[in-house]
C-alpha cells in the first residue's frame, strides 16, 4: 500500500509526531547511570531491526544531503535503552558496507551505530536484490528467536546494472522473489520507503516487496519526510499511538504544559519537542520537586530542529515540562508511551464446535508474563474480538464488555465454517493484540431424536379434514415468512459491515500545507457513517457531515454527497449525489466551502 507525502521543507517542524526519539546531527547526553535504569525499564517486545539503503550515485538527487542517513540514526535513537538489536546494510549493486546485528546495551552502542552510518559512502550502479537478500540473511543468522524481526528499505526502486557483469533484471528479479519469500515464511515484514525527489521513483516493487510481506510502503518527494516516516514505521511494528499534548508558539520565556503520566505501567515516556531552533527544557515532577535534564532518569537527545527527553519509568501523574523557545517560533510537543504489556486470551477448551454454538470470549493484559495486578489501566481502555470467517475471508469486529480487569463477550458461529479469532484493546496511546486461535464449527451436529408418539387408548370419532383452516394457515404464514424476511434483509443491510480503511489527508488552501496520512480503519463501522465521524467530529468541518458511506458487495463503499461541496475524482467534478462507489485504491477530493480547506480521501482494502 502506498502513502504519498507532499510536504515542504517545513516538514522539519512535524517530522517527529510520533516518537523522534532522536540525536540527528547532535551528540546524545547520555549518564552512565541512564543505562542502568534503561535495563529496568525493558520492552517485552524487543526488536531485531536491519536498515538497509540504496547508496548508489542514482540517490545523490534523490537525497541531496543524506536526509536517509540522518532518518535511520533517528531510527536507533527511537529504540530503547537496552535490549534491541540493528544492523546495516548499505547496496550498490554489490553489499557496499555491512554491520551484522547490534545489541544495544549502552549508549556508545547506539553511537557505534550512528558512527558507521556517517561513514557511508556512495558506488556506482544498483541492484534491489542484493540489499534485500543480505537483510534476510542477517536477520536469519543472528535474529533471536523471542525479538520481533524487521526490515527497512531505502530506495528509489529503480536497479542500475553493470554492464560488464551480464547481470540481467530478469536474474534480479528471481533472486528478489526468493529472498521476499524467505522473509515472509519467517514472519520478517519489509517496510519500504521510495525516494521521488527526481520524479523517477520505481513504485512497483517496493509497495509489492511491503504487500508481500504483510508490510507498509511509503513514497515522498522530499527526503525531509523521512524521519517522519520512519518515526510511523516504529509504531506501526509497536503498536504505538501518538498522543499530542500542546503547540505553542515560542516568547523568549519559559511556557509550561502539562504532560500525563497515566499509569504505573509506563516504560518510558518520550517527549518530542520540535522546532526550527534549539529550545530549553526543565522537568517538574508529580511530587513538585524539579528533575535534572539529563538525570539518572532522563535521556535528552537534541538537534538544531528538536530536542526528546526521555523519562524512564516515570512516576504516574501530572509532570510539567517548562519549554523556551525563541520568540515567534512554532514549537510542537508530542509524547509517546513505551509500555511492558501483553494481550492474552483465556483458553479456549475446545476447538471444535458446530454451527449455532457459542463460545465465550475473555481476555486480560500482561505485564512481565504475569496478570496485571491492578486494574487502574483498563480504565479508559476499549476491546473488540476481530473475527475472520477463514472460509469466506470476511472478517467482523464484535465489542467486548470491560469489566474492569479483562474483557469478556460471546461469539456464536453462525456457518459451518472455520474461524480465526483474536482480540484488541486500545486506549489513546497504545494497542494490544492477542495471539490469534484458530476454530472449527464444522463439527456435525447430534442425532436428531424423535419424539416418541403415545399410544391411543381411545378410538375417537373420526372428523372431516378442516381444509379452510390450513388454507388461511398457509396463507398466514407465508405473509409472515415474507414479512420477516423483508424485516431481516433490511436489518442485514442496516448492519453490513466495511472492511479496509479510508486515508485522509487535509490541504490548507492558503498555506498549501498538507496534512500527514491518518489512517481511519472502517471495521468497527456498521451499516453507514459520514465524513465528520472520521475527522473526529471537528466543528470547522462540519459540512463533511453529509457525505456519507455505505458498504457495498465486493468489498466496495458507496460514497454519497449530499453537501454543497464538489466532489472531484481524477481532476473532474462527478455528481456523487446519488452515490459513487469507490473501489480499493480510489481517491476522491472534495475542496470544503465554508473553510479554506480540501480533503483529499483514498480508500484501501
Amino acid at each position: 500500500m502506498q502513502h504519498c507525502y507532499r510536504q515542504p521543507i517545513r516538514i522539519l517542524t512535524v517530522m517527529m509526531v510520533l516518537w523522534l526519539l532522536i540525536s540527528n546531527v547532535g551528540v546524545n547526553i547520555y549518564e552512565a547511570s541512564a543505562a542502568a535504569k534503561g535495563a529496568q525499564a525493558q520492552q517485552t517486545s524487543l526488536i531485531d531491526a536491519v536498515l538497509v539503503v540504496d547508496a548508489s550515485n542514482s540517490m545523490k538527487t534523490s537525497d541531496t544531503n543524506k536526509v536517509g542517513n540522518e532518518a535511520m540514526k533517528m531510527f536507533i535513537d527511537m529504540l530503547s535503552a537496552q535490549g534491541d538489536k540493528v544492523g546495516i546494510v548499505a547496496y550498490t549493486d554489490k553489499v557496499q558496507r555491512e554491520k551484522a546485528l547490534l545489541k544495544i546495551q549502552s549508549p556508545a552502542d547506539k553511537q557505534d551505530l550512528k558512527d558507521f552510518i556517517d561513514g557511508l559512502d556512495r558506488g556506482p550502479y544498483t541492484d534491489i536484490a542484493v540489499g534485500v537478500r543480505e537483510a534476510v540473511k542477517v536477520l536469519q543468522n543472528g535474529s533471536d528467536p523471542g525479538h520481533e524481526p524487521m526490515i527497512v528499505l531505502l530506495a528509489d526502486g529503480n536497479n542500475d546494472f553493470d554492464k560488464s557483469s551480464g547481470r540481467t533484471q530478469s536474474e534480479s528479479d528471481k533472486e528478489l522473489s526468493a529472498a521476499v519469500a524467505e522473509a515472509k515464511a519467517a514472519g520478517i515484514p519489509i517496510y519500504t520507503i521510495g525516494l521521488n525527489a527526481d520524479g523517477k521513483l520505481n513504485k512497483a516493487p517496493l509497495e509489492d516487496l511491503a504487500k508481500q510481506t504483510g508490510a507498509k510502503s511509503f513514497s515522498t518527494s522530499s527526503a525531509n519526510d523521512l524521519p517522519q516516516i520512519l518515526s510511523e514505521i516504529f509504531a506501526s511494528h509497536l503498536k504505538l499511538k501518538i498522543v499530542p499534548v500542546q503547540s505553542m508558539t515560542g516568547t523568549g520565556s519559559f511556557q509550561e504544559v502539562v504532560v500525563n503520566v497515566p499509569n504505573a505501567s509506563v516504560l518510558e515516556a518520550n517527549i518530542s519537542i520540535m522546532s526550527s531552533n534549539p529550545v530549553t527544557a526543565e522537568l517538574v515532577n508529580p511530587s513538585g520537586d524539579k528533575v535534572a535534564v539529563p538525570s539518572d532518569d532522563v535521556i535528552l537527545s537534541k538537534s538544531k530542529s528538536y530536542s526528546l527527553i526521555k523519562l524512564l519509568t516515570p512516576a504516574e501523574g501530572d509532570w510539567k515540562l517548562r519549554v523556551k523557545g525563541a520568540a515567534k517560533d512554532k514549537i510542537d510537543i508530542n509524547l509517546v508511551f513505551n509500555y511492558d504489556l501483553e494481550l492474552e486470551m483465556d483458553p479456549i477448551a475446545s476447538k471444535s464446535y458446530k454451527r449455532g454454538d457459542d463460545v465465550k470470549i475473555g481476555a486480560y493484559l500482561t505485564s512481565n508474563g504475569q496478570k496485571l495486578p491492578n486494574d487502574e489501566l483498563y480504565t479508559n481502555m476499549n476491546a473488540v474480538l476481530i473475527v475472520k470467517d477463514i472460509d469466506s475471508g470476511k472478517t467482523e469486529e464484535i465489542k467486548l464488555n470491560n469489566t474492569g480487569d479483562k474483557f469478556e463477550g460471546t461469539f456464536s458461529f453462525t456457518e459451518a465454517h472455520e474461524y480465526e479469532l483474536k482480540v484488541r484493546a486500545e486506549e489513546k496511546s497504545f494497542y494490544r493484540e492477542s495471539d490469534p486461535v484458530t476454530l472449527s464449527a464444522k463439527g456435525k451436529a447430534g442425532a436428531a431424536t424423535t419424539p416418541a408418539q403415545p399410544n391411543p387408548t381411545t378410538v375417537e370419532e373420526e372428523k372431516p379434514f378442516p381444509w379452510l383452516i390450513v388454507v388461511i394457515s398457509v396463507v398466514g404464514l407465508a405473509v409472515v415468512a415474507a414479512g420477516a424476511y423483508f424485516v431481516a434483509s433490511a436489518v442485514k443491510k442496516a448492519n453490513r459491515g466495511f472492511v479496509g480503511q479510508i486515508v485522509i489527508e487535509i490541504r490548507d488552501e492558503n498555506t498549501n500545507e498538507k496534512s500527514f496520512p491518518q489512517y481511519k480503519k472502517l471495521t468497527s463501522f456498521k451499516g453507514k457513517f459520514n465524513l465528520h465521524q472520521l475527522l473526529q467530529l471537528a466543528p470547522e468541518l462540519k459540512e463533511t457531515e453529509k457525505i456519507v458511506f455505505t458498504p457495498t458487495k465486493g468489498d466496495r463503499i458507496t460514497l454519497r454527497n449530499a453537501s454543497a461541496a464538489p466532489i472531484e475524482k481524477s481532476g473532474r467534478a462527478v455528481d456523487a449525489s446519488a452515490g459513487l462507489e469507490l473501489k480499493s485504491g480510489d481517491r476522491v477530493t472534495l475542496p470544503l466551502q465554508h473553510i479554506d480547506k480540501t480533503i483529499f480521501i483514498e480508500y484501501l482494502v
